[in-house]
């Protein structure tokens, strides 16, 4: 298969009309790569992307996110939801079984897609999935991701995402967060008001499904794909960078150490830079390592 970037394509699927990008080009005996996040869409990974413009690489909005839209737009999604989306969107490109990098709550969805549908997925580096559900203090950090979503159905969406960057932000066991008093939007730059709308998918259903998402490890230890964690070097002791570390004792492996924090492979997008260099440096190592 030989692709150039072309306009978004569009894949109709229970409950949603998804959209995904293809770029790039064949590099001889290299499979399809995949970029994913989440709620993070396509648009956070025009950098990454560019570091491998020798394969062919599909970003996509996951259901709910940028371009992809439900059906109906209370429903409830999953990571395995999500994973039966992949599935689907590399059925459609016919490039099983596809190199996969997942970050954030894409991780969390890629385990679920391997755990489902390992033949799709040859290696998955999942960098830093925010399980809250694996961690030692549990009961604590579960209660403060349900706290940040109760923040934001109580004040909306500023109030939430002040209380989210506070609580991702911390180091260390989470005992006695979720007690914490939300901090002031205006600490963080985010609006006070509140629109009155509670579709945001990271506020919303991802802090409730995500974190408290359990992956099949059975599943994924018997899978055929090569699982590769990945914890960043600069966010060490955060609630996603100890879910990496969690996951990874799962698994019986070690997690590997990626350059810069939770967004180290961002350029710039949503106005946050990490070390892209050098983090697609580290990507492309660790592909080659198949």
């Amino acid at each position: 298969m030989t692709t150039t970037e072309t306009p978004a394509r569009t894949l109709d699927v229970p409950g949603a009309t998804l959209a995904y990008d293809v770029r790039g080009g064949d590099a001889p005996g290299d499979p399809v790569l995949f970029l994913i996040g989440s709620p993070m869409g396509a648009a956070g990974f025009g950098t990454l992307a560019g570091h491998f413009t020798d394969r062919t690489v599909v970003t996509y909005d996951p259901r709910g996110s940028e371009r992809s839209e439900k059906t109906d737009p209370a429903s409830r999604v999953t990571p395995d939801v999500h994973a039966d989306d992949l599935h689907r969107i590399i059925a459609e490109v016919g490039a099983g079984p596809v190199d996969l990098f997942a970050s954030s709550g894409g991780a969390v969805n890629a385990l679920a897609l391997v755990a489902r549908h390992p033949g799709d997925v040859r290696t998955l580096v999942a960098h830093e999935p925010p399980l809250a559900s694996l961690l030692p203090d549990r009961e604590a950090a579960l209660a403060a991701c349900q706290a940040i979503h109760d923040t934001y159905q109580r004040s909306g969406w500023g109030a939430g995402m002040a209380h989210f960057i506070a609580v991702v932000s911390h180091k260390g066991p989470m005992d006695g967060v979720a007690d914490q008093p939300a901090p002031d939007p205006a600490t963080f730059g985010m609006p006070a008001e509140d629109d009155g709308s509670r579709t945001d998918p990271m506020l919303g259903e991802n802090m409730i499904f995500t974190t408290h998402y359990e992956p099949d490890f059975d599943a994924l230890r018997a899978a055929s794909t090569r699982i590769v964690v990945a914890a960043g070097a600069e966010s060490d002791g955060e609630m996603a960078q100890r879910g990496a570390f969690a996951v990874a004792e799962r698994l019986g492996t070690e997690p590997v150490i990626f350059p810069s924090g939770h967004g180290g492979f961002l350029g710039g997008e949503y106005g946050q830079t990490g070390d892209p260099d050098g983090f697609a440096a580290k990507l492309r190592e660790v592909l080659a390592g198949s």
